[in-house]
């Protein structure tokens, strides 16, 4: 077995772990800051929305034009009086989108492009975007959002209950907030392609979360019957039993979206690419840490201020204490304090399971007959 599934095994056990929820209060303030630094660059910087949302035109050149990316920028933009973005693509022709022009504007515009770029106006193909149109499709994006977070909510509550539904609905905002803010962080264009992988990685995210919730759902059953393990004690188990999984399938989901991003987009300087692929990588990596170190831990502090789960970390506290007192550990403290428990309590979290410590009754002891 490899060094990784040796170590997934391990953690599955209970054999080893990391206590997530105790250190809660760390990942909730790490995503606070990221949360305010995403929010106060939307608010500074604003997102760099794509001609689909603004309206606008784009015109696609002859192949093999000579005239380079900066001076075909230079001339859209004397052209058109606003801000042009112009791509070169793989066949030589260029791809000139000018935002937030009226469509009757765009007929000047490409004679003027064709003048400069000495070219037939007739061979500059023109596409034009109206406002209106773009302002729908913002629209049906953010409905769309709204529906999906509604019945994301209602299937958790009941297939789970409502706090892991408020739970995750915590984590999806967070992802989504830190994706957006990165957005405007970087200035890449917003697309409807964008939105497209805002929607695939919170369906990733929620099925990352599921996952541990799952596991959690399972092991937390008949919990108040025991006094070995508080709610958080068995959260961390969940975790750490998915935890090898967690990453596996984030790191296969990211390489991919990372040859999208860093070698289309940035290497081969294919930035249609950039659009969704940010998205992604970005998004994945948010999910995945927003399943572990924030959807999770958060259950478990809902959870514990419940009467039922209050009494029950009481109860295992003052056993604890007990098993102290008397110097009892490992072995012992679960063979003698906790003799009284069914041995399908709930498993162990942090730390090796030991066994309960055989006891020998009346081997080797005289008969007690006299010769």
């Amino acid at each position: 077995m490899s060094k990784l599934g040796n170590l997934g095994a391990r953690l599955h056990r209970g054999e080893i772990g990391y206590d997530f929820v105790k250190n809660r209060k760390i990942w909730y303030g790490l995503s606070i800051l990221i949360t305010i630094t995403a929010i106060v660059g939307l608010a500074v910087r604003g997102l760099n929305m794509g001609i689909e949302f603004q309206g606008g035109a784009v015109f696609n050149t002859p192949k093999n034009m000579s005239v380079s990316v900066a001076k075909a920028e230079e001339y859209a933009e004397t052209a058109s009086g606003h801000d042009a973005i112009v791509q070169k693509l793989g066949d030589g022709s260029l791809r000139i989108q000018v935002a937030g022009i009226e469509t009757d504007k765009a007929n000047q515009i490409k004679a003027q492009l064709s003048d400069d770029l000495k070219v037939n106006s007739e061979q500059i193909n023109a596409e034009l975007v109206g406002p209106s149109w773009g302002e729908q499709i913002a629209d049906k994006a953010w409905q769309g959002l709204g529906i999906f977070l509604i019945l994301v909510v209602i299937y958790l509550a009941i297939a789970f209950e409502w706090r892991m539904a408020l739970a995750a609905f915590v984590a999806l905002i967070h992802d989504i907030t830190i994706t957006v803010g990165i957005y405007a962080l970087v200035g890449f264009e917003v697309t409807p392609g964008t939105v497209i992988g805002l929607l695939t990685i919170l369906g990733y995210s929620l099925y990352d979360t599921v996952v541990v919730f799952d596991s959690l759902k399972e092991q937390t059953k008949d919990l108040t019957k025991q006094t070995r393990w508080t709610y958080s004690d068995v959260a961390n188990r969940s975790i750490n039993s998915t935890l090898v999984r967690s990453i596996n399938t984030t790191v296969v989901a990211l390489l991919p979206v990372a040859g999208l991003l860093f070698i289309g987009g940035g290497v081969l300087g294919a930035g249609m690419l950039n659009d969704i692929s940010l998205s992604l990588f970005v998004g994945l990596a948010a999910g995945a840490y927003s399943s572990i170190f924030i959807a999770t831990p958060l259950v478990a502090d809902l959870k514990e201020r419940e009467p039922q789960m209050k009494a029950l970390k009481k109860r295992v506290l003052a056993k604890r204490a007990q098993a102290a007192a008397k110097g009892e550990t490992g072995a012992q403290a679960d063979g003698e304090v906790y003799a009284d428990e069914p041995e399908d309590a709930a498993p162990a979290v942090v730390g090796p399971r030991n066994q309960p410590a055989s006891r020998s009754r009346g081997r080797g002891r005289p008969s007690g007959k006299r010769r």
